[in-house]
């Protein structure tokens, strides 16, 4: 009998490249304070610690959340006589005197084009308490797939009066579930709970990446790393500061810890890089697929 020729492999079909979602964070990860502390509040001639101390104490009082009795505050607050607006266009103005850590603005284009070099899709996502409109009136607003943060419904004229979302250290978590089912929409509450196998999630745990800089970011640290994803605990400038990361890792809750500094070449930078290089060689090892 004549010899066969040797059977060839198949080719595997091409595959989209690989999604890599990056989520932040916002205050104390890309600026350096509370959002609402660098416009919000001033104009209400207030100082930070009395606005929060007086959301902490209704919150205490009424057995409410946290997160929910800051925006109550922000909406009583803004009277006719302060003069302080809470339509949608006054939070995006706001957002626009909000600063951010050295490197922030150039961070995300210089991590897209690195993670398509590697032959994946970076994305980037912010998972954040503070106020969607004001983060959308960052320079940065349009680096990101979605942005997640606590959030107003707003009347026909624009004007704010009633929470949307409000996100708070444990509900953020939800949006991780949501990144990895590719179900991203906040008011999709029916898919959201729709079995899919682990291999079908289009963004595998295992391909994420967290930052973020407190104990407000815990549950977040603590689900990505437990699930084979990476978490970085960021810190900026001042006494004590790094003490809180470190405690972080001591505890196990991140993989690393690196100063809030963004700028290239500078450990963040090093580290976020090391880290995709590592992700996109366990893809490669486990032949491409979703795992």
């Amino acid at each position: 009998m004549k010899n066969r020729p040797a059977a060839q492999a198949r080719p595997r079909p091409r595959q989209d490249p690989p999604i890599i979602a990056v989520c932040y964070d916002f205050d104390g990860t890309l600026s350096p304070r509370n959002m609402q502390e660098y416009d919000y509040i001033p104009k209400l001639r207030l100082s930070s610690r009395k606005f929060w101390r007086e959301a902490q104490e209704r919150a205490r009082e009424q057995g409410a959340d946290e997160i929910h009795s800051y925006m109550r505050l922000m909406l009583e607050k803004a009277t006719p006589a302060s003069g302080v607006q809470i339509t949608k266009k006054a939070f995006i103005d706001y957002g626009r005197t909000i600063p951010l850590f050295p490197g922030v603005k150039s961070w995300f284009p210089r991590m897209n084009a690195f993670g398509s070099r590697l032959g994946a899709s970076v994305r980037h996502f912010i998972i954040s308490s503070g106020i969607r409109e004001m983060i959308l009136g960052t320079p940065i607003a349009g680096e990101f797939e979605r942005i997640y943060a606590s959030s107003f419904m707003f009347d026909q004229n624009g004007v704010a009066y009633w929470p949307a979302l409000a996100l708070n250290f444990t509900t953020k978590t939800q949006f991780l579930f949501r990144i990895n089912k590719g179900v991203l929409d906040p008011w999709d509450d029916s898919r959201i709970n729709d079995f899919i196998q682990m291999a079908e999630r289009p963004v595998p745990f295992s391909r994420m990446i967290y930052i973020g800089d407190g104990t407000t970011d815990i549950p977040c640290m603590k689900l990505v790393k437990e699930q084979r994803g990476y978490s970085i605990a960021v810190f900026p400038p001042g006494p004590g500061k790094k003490a809180v990361a470190e405690r972080l890792r001591g505890e196990n809750r991140v993989n690393f810890t690196a100063p809030a500094d963004y700028r290239a070449g500078r450990p963040l930078d090093l580290q976020v890089k090391a880290t995709l290089r590592k992700i996109m060689a366990e893809y490669a090892l486990l032949g491409g697929e979703k795992k």
